[in-house]
């Protein structure tokens, strides 16, 4: 390589909690080469060009503390990978992934850095990786380097591969409500809460969105009949099949009229106010195109509204309103369109704007604003004298918050709609003239009934407080001490962590619980093995917790899973470490020695919940000093009961596990429980830190001591036959 370049030479997607961080991160190994002797403050005229590349990293505190406190490490002098590290925050930052953590730290080789930053979505940040790379080696050699290119880049991977706003607002919602969360596929499909105890949701559908529900909302037909027989609102109509028929109706309904597809969404095809012959006919075309059936119904006067009905509860409201522009006598309407109305910041064509763009010249323009200036008798091209107000479109997007202004009896109409329909989660589409009054004194009526409706109208409103919708999804599907998780153990150390998951497995299953277990024998469900290869990874983890069976997981974690994948979960009920051997090593990922294989171990003690519990050698040194770092509880296992930290812990209440007179031990304090003989084959001490592990595991999820003596006189494992 050119000794004075960045060489990234491994990149590893950290996919769960890992040594850095709780959360997702990518970690990249790279050889800065000679630049080891070039640190910032050395490289003339560096400084300057990294700023005016990224003027934004003044508000990168680094570890000083302050803003510009990175600037001020990079006047002092650092080096390519920690400069890199915050270019590759600032790149994701730009590109609308907020990345707030990173670290650099050398490895034993000279010249070779781990540079780790948060990366929630790994295509975004492995991009952003080599453009940082590309913008540091620009600013050494002084050359250009397309920073806004760049940035765009990024975002458009970004925009292809996050959840959508609304699905987004969810897991937000459930993270601040400490429910974790999987995402299940490309799109939007996401589990909260792991295994027996998860829910799914789907942008605005959840598990308990009825199919039958789905297809009544999506005949319009259908769901007025039914809405009608319960004594709500709907508007008089029917299905056309012509222009002609259309025409007929709309005289049988009578006149003003609304035509509209029966499947149609965001207004496309939909046209209102209908009073002429010629009017009608081209509408009855203009919905026509949509490919789906023909309805023409009765025109209800004011403005269109959503609800949101969540859980049987108004949850959200919003107002459309229709889009003007002014005649300057100058300028034609399509010129108008782009200057008043396109102009505005909150339209756009993404999902995080609430007000569409104004299309007239795409093929796929559904034609009504057409349609709507041509019965003002103008065209695009038309130039309005100055001070004309042109009417362009009749019914705006729904995005005026007025959640606060609904009346009650009009809350309670629109849930009693989404129950009629079926739906969990409903957008009621209603036409009223003021959404305080009863819809009885002003002749509005309910017009549509939505499953799985966009939540960004009640997230980003156009103009109004923006509300809670993935709270409320959240709070509907998990009641209010509900954490959606189910017991999840974990299992690491040096030595005996298959036997000590297979072992826990096995008394749980002897309680009668489904237990999902992941570890190097494979991958079990209730005993049966399924996969018969090393299940002891991100990969099986995540399928044990995908599980809807499983009440209980128990995922076998090494050393180099942590390192190289990350955990599968979250957090943890109970942490199991059973040892650190001295000579442990992984050299190739730069772990030397028992004291750095010790921070690696840390990382199963870090995730154990406040009411969880870490299991702990009190024989391991270096295992016993875990304790500190855990959130709960914690309980001690060695054979000896008078191993110095057994005895302190007992002297401070706390519980441990030991043998004594061929017996094994529960104890709490100075209370003592026998749970079964110290079996011959766990004499071995290979054997007996696994055997007293499991046990200390099995009393910290609730099993009674005769249960675990019938569990260890019960379980074949061939490590222990083996130790016999």
């Amino acid at each position: 390589m050119n000794n004075k370049t960045i060489e990234i030479i491994d990149v590893m997607s950290l996919r769960g909690p890992n040594i850095w961080t709780y959360r997702p991160a990518l970690e990249a190994w790279v050889d800065i080469g000679e630049l080891e002797d070039s640190p910032s403050n050395t490289i003339p005229g560096f400084y300057e060009r990294l700023v005016a590349f990224l003027p934004s990293l003044i508000e990168h505190h680094c570890g000083v503390g302050e803003r510009g406190g990175f600037l001020m490490r990079l006047r002092e002098g650092t080096w390519p990978g920690h400069i890199m590290e915050h270019v590759m925050i600032e790149l994701q930052n730009l590109a609308g992934m907020q990345s707030g953590f990173g670290k650099a730290r050398e490895t034993s080789k000279r010249g070779v850095y781990k540079v780790v930053v948060r990366a929630r979505y790994e295509e975004v940040s492995r991009a952003a990786l080599v453009a940082a790379r590309d913008l540091v080696m620009a600013a050494i050699e002084d050359k250009p380097f397309d920073v806004q290119g760049t940035v765009d880049k990024l975002r458009a991977i970004h925009e292809d591969v996050a959840l959508g706003p609304s699905t987004a607002c969810i897991v937000d919602a459930a993270i601040d409500r400490k429910i974790p969360s999987l995402r299940l596929n490309d799109g939007n499909l996401v589990q909260l809460g792991y295994g027996a105890r998860q829910r799914r949701v789907w942008t605005a559908e959840t598990d308990q969105t009825s199919a039958i529900a789905e297809s009544i909302a999506g005949d319009k037909e259908l769901t007025k009949s039914l809405l009608a027989s319960c004594g709500i609102p709907v508007p008089e109509g029917r299905v056309v099949d012509s222009a002609a028929d259309a025409w007929e109706a709309a005289q049988d309904i009578g006149l003003p009229i609304v035509v509209k597809p029966s499947d149609g969404n965001h207004g496309r095809g939909v046209s209102t106010n209908l009073n002429t012959q010629a009017e009608v006919e081209a509408a009855w075309e203009l919905a026509d195109r949509e490919g789906s059936e023909v309805i023409v119904e009765r025109f209800i006067r004011g403005n269109e509204h959503r609800l949101l009905i969540i859980g049987g509860k108004l949850v959200a409201a919003a107002r459309g309103e229709s889009a003007s522009i002014v005649g300057d006598g100058k300028s034609t309407i399509a010129e108008l369109i782009n200057s008043q109305l396109n102009s505005d910041p909150r339209r756009g064509s993404g999902e995080d704007c609430p007000l569409n763009l104004l299309l007239i010249d795409e093929a796929d323009d559904p034609g009504v604003i057409l349609l709507e200036l041509s019965r003002q008798g103008y065209t695009t091209e038309s130039v309005p004298p100055a001070g004309k107000e042109v009417l362009v479109q009749r019914h705006g997007n729904v995005a005026f918050d007025v959640t606060d202004l609904v009346h009650p009896s009009v809350a309670a109409t629109a849930s009693l709609a989404a129950r009629v329909v079926g739906l969990d989660i409903a957008g009621i589409d209603l036409v009223a003239e003021d959404i305080s009054r009863p819809l009885a004194e002003q002749g509005a009526a309910i017009v549509e009934v939505n499953a799985g409706p966009g939540l960004l109208m009640h997230l980003k409103p156009a103009s109004g407080v923006p509300r809670p919708v993935g709270r409320a999804i959240v709070d509907h599907l998990f009641a209010e001490t509900e954490t959606g998780r189910i017991p999840v153990v974990g299992v690491t150390g040096s030595h005996g962590t298959t036997l000590t998951a297979r072992l826990i497995a096995w008394l749980l299953h002897l309680q009668g619980t489904y237990v999902g277990l992941a570890c190097r024998d494979g991958l079990f469900l209730h005993e049966r093995q399924v996969v018969k290869r090393d299940s002891a990874n991100w990969r099986a983890a995540h399928q044990v917790l995908m599980n809807r069976m499983v009440e209980t997981a128990i995922c076998e974690n090494g050393a180099e899973a942590i390192l190289s994948e990350g955990l599968a979960y979250d957090r943890c009920q109970v942490g199991v470490v059973t040892n650190i051997d001295p000579d442990h090593r992984l050299p190739k990922f730069y772990i030397d020695d028992a004291d750095q294989m010790a921070r690696v171990t840390r990382t199963q003690v870090d995730l154990v919940l406040p009411d969880g519990v870490a299991v702990l050698n009190a024989a391991d040194a270096r295992v016993a000093e875990l304790a500190s770092l855990c959130d709960g509880e914690v309980i001690f296992f060695a054979v000896s009961p008078d191993e110095p930290v057994i005895t302190e812990h007992r002297a401070r209440n706390g519980r441990s596990v030991f043998v004594r007179n061929g017996q094994i031990i529960l104890a709490t304090g100075a209370e003592e429980t026998v749970a079964g003989p110290y079996a011959d084959s766990a004499s071995q001490p290979s054997v007996a830190a696994s055997v007293l592990a499991a046990v200390a595991a099995a009393w910290a999820l609730g099993l009674d001591a005769q249960l675990v003596r019938t569990g260890i006189e019960t379980f074949q494992h061939a490590s222990m036959t083996a130790a016999a």
